[in-house]
């Protein structure tokens, strides 16, 4: 019998599939937990419609993740930091110091956990800092740390 999966269940798929299943199991165990529904053909077409919309989604969300790597690229970020001498910092700095700088320079929101730095950063110079944006999309930034003017 084949059934339309209203929610994931554990070996045998995830929501809206359509998947082959004996008429017993069907009966007696996915209808009963409200886990699945008959596949007939106007419900098919409407988990096709679901699908198709959500693709739409996903392309358009890809697409502006694509566009706001392609703005961000090779652009820097300038942070100005309490040091000693020598340029040594007195603690080091935070990818949260980053997002904070990247939308008040930029005009873009990233989460904190969406920047990544190759290592703590603790001299002034400058350091290259990867910003994901969305899955597999990632730029290159450069993060220009500069000491305090007193």
């Amino acid at each position: 019998m084949k059934v339309i999966l209203l929610r994931d269940v554990k070996g045998q798929g995830k929501r809206d599939d359509i998947i082959n299943v004996s008429d017993g199991y069907a009966r007696n165990f996915l209808f009963p937990q409200k886990l699945a529904m008959e596949a007939t053909a106007g419900a098919t077409k409407e988990v096709q419609r679901k699908r198709a919309a959500e693709d739409a989604r996903e392309a358009e969300r890809r697409a502006a993740a694509i566009e706001k790597a392609a703005q961000l690229k090779d652009k820097v970020i300038d942070l100005q930091v309490k040091c000693g001498e020598k340029g040594r910092l007195y603690g080091s700095v935070t990818t949260a110091e980053v997002a904070e700088q990247l939308k008040a320079q930029h005009g873009v929101t990233v989460d904190k956990k969406k920047i990544e730095l190759a290592e703590p950063v603790k001299q002034v110079g400058d350091v290259k800092v990867t910003v994901w944006l969305y899955s597999g999309i990632t730029t290159q930034m450069t993060l220009h740390v500069v000491p305090l003017a007193k």
